[in-house]
C-alpha cells in the first residue's frame, strides 16, 4: 500500500455516495506497501479501505483480483471483500483511476513474528491455495522467472549504486535460474505477496489475509518459497530455523508438499529472493518524488538471496 494520487474532497465524497454508505468521516492515506494507492475511509456506515489501482495494474487484471476474493471468502477464507455500489458495480474511477471499495478487517499484523504466528501462516496459505483450486479465471505472473531480466535490464546500470557488486550478483544469479529453474510443479493460484504486513492476527490467532493484488497462478510450492523468505528471517535478515519449520509445518497439515517440491524449495526460494531484490531495487531508484511511500531496502533481499545460495537441500528449512 501507498500514496502516490491524491484524491481531492468532493471527488470522494461523490464517488463513496454512490454505495449508499452515508457521509465521509475521515480519510487517511496509508503509507505501507508499495504498488497502488490506498486510503483508510470512515464513512457513518463503517471503516473501509480505498484501493486506486496505479499504472502498473493493469485494468484487465483487476476481474481475476475482484472476483478471486469473492471466491474465498464463500469458501471459509477471511479476507476482505468488494463493496458493491447501489447499482451492483463493484470497480468505479477515482481520480482517473480505477478504484475499488473494500472492507475493513480487524486485527494486526505482527513486526516481529514468532513461530506461532509463521505455522498459522503456513495453514492459511495452504487453505488458500486448496480453496481456490476451482477459481475460474486466471492470471499470468507478471513478475515471473521470464520478467526478471527485462525488469534487471532497465537498472542494471545503477545497480552498484545501491550496493557495490550488485550488477554482477544479479546477473549471475539469473543466468542460474534460468538453467535450472523447475517445471512441471502442482499449480494454481498463489497470493504471491504473502508478508507480514499482509495478515492479520488477534492474539497468536490468525484472523485474515489481505492485498491480493498480486495473486496469479504459478506454482504453488513458489508461494511458499515466497512465505519463507517473508516469514523465516529474523529483523536482522537472519535465518530462523524454528520459524521457518513451523511455516512449512503447518502448510503441510493442510496440503501436503510432494517430493519434487520439497527438491525445488532451495531453487524457488532463490528466485523469490531475487524477485524481491529486483523490485526493490527498481523501486529505490525510480520511487516518484514526493510519493507517500515507504521505500522497502534491497539490501534485505540480497541478504536472503546469499543465504539460499549455501543451501544444499530441504533439511535446512525444516523438511
Amino acid at each position: 500500500m501507498a500514496v502516490y494520487t491524491e484524491v481531492a474532497d468532493d471527488e470522494l465524497a461523490s464517488f463513496i455516495a454512490s454505495y449508499g454508505l452515508g457521509a465521509v468521516l475521515s480519510c487517511k492515506g496509508v503509507a505501507e506497501g508499495v504498488e497502488n494507492t490506498n486510503y483508510m475511509v470512515d464513512t457513518e456506515a463503517g471503516r473501509y479501505f480505498l484501493t486506486l489501482f496505479e499504472k502498473r495494474t493493469s485494468p484487465e487484471d483487476l476481474p481475476f483480483f475482484l472476483g478471486l476474493m469473492e471466491h474465498l471468502a464463500e469458501r471459509g477464507i477471511t479476507c476482505p471483500l468488494p463493496v458493491h455500489t447501489q447499482d451492483g458495480r463493484v470497480l468505479g474511477t477515482l481520480a482517473g483511476r480505477p478504484a475499488v471499495l473494500i472492507t475493513f478487517l480487524t486485527g494486526v499484523w505482527h513486526r516481529r513474528p514468532q513461530a506461532i504466528h509463521c505455522a498459522g501462516v503456513g495453514r492459511a496459505l495452504a487453505g488458500m491455495h486448496l480453496a481456490a483450486g476451482d477459481f475460474k479465471l486466471t492470471r499470468r505472473n507478471g513478475l515471473g522467472l521470464a520478467d526478471w531480466r527485462p525488469l534487471y535490464d532497465r537498472f542494471a546500470v545503477s545497480a552498484d549504486d545501491i550496493a557495490p557488486g550488485l550488477a554482477v550478483t544479479i546477473a549471475r544469479e539469473l543466468d542460474f535460474l534460468e538453467t535450472t529453474w523447475p517445471r512441471g510443479l502442482p499449480d494454481g493460484v498463489i497470493h504471491a505477496d504473502l508478508f507480514a504486513d499482509n495478515v492479520f492476527f488477534l492474539g497468536d490467532t490468525l484472523s485474515g489475509l489481505i492485498d491480493f493484488y498480486f495473486a496469479c497462478n504459478d506454482a504453488l510450492a513458489y508461494d511458499v518459497a515466497i512465505c519463507i523468505n517473508a516469514w523465516a528471517f529474523d529483523e536482522t535478515h537472519r535465518f530462523d530455523p524454528e520459524r521457518c519449520k513451523a511455516l512449512l509445518d503447518g502448510y503441510r497439515s493442510v496440503r501436503p508438499l510432494n517430493d519434487a517440491e520439497v527438491t525445488a524449495l532451495p531453487v524457488l526460494a532463490r528466485g523469490s529472493a531475487l524477485r524481491f531484490l529486483l523490485t526493490r531495487a527498481f523501486d529505490w531508484i525510480n520511487t516518484p518524488a514526493g510519493a507517500l511511500v515507504q521505500r522497502k531496502d534491497p539490501g534485505e533481499y540480497l541478504a536472503k538471496l546469499q543465504f539460499h545460495q549455501s543451501v544444499a537441500n530441504a533439511k535446512t528449512y525444516g523438511i
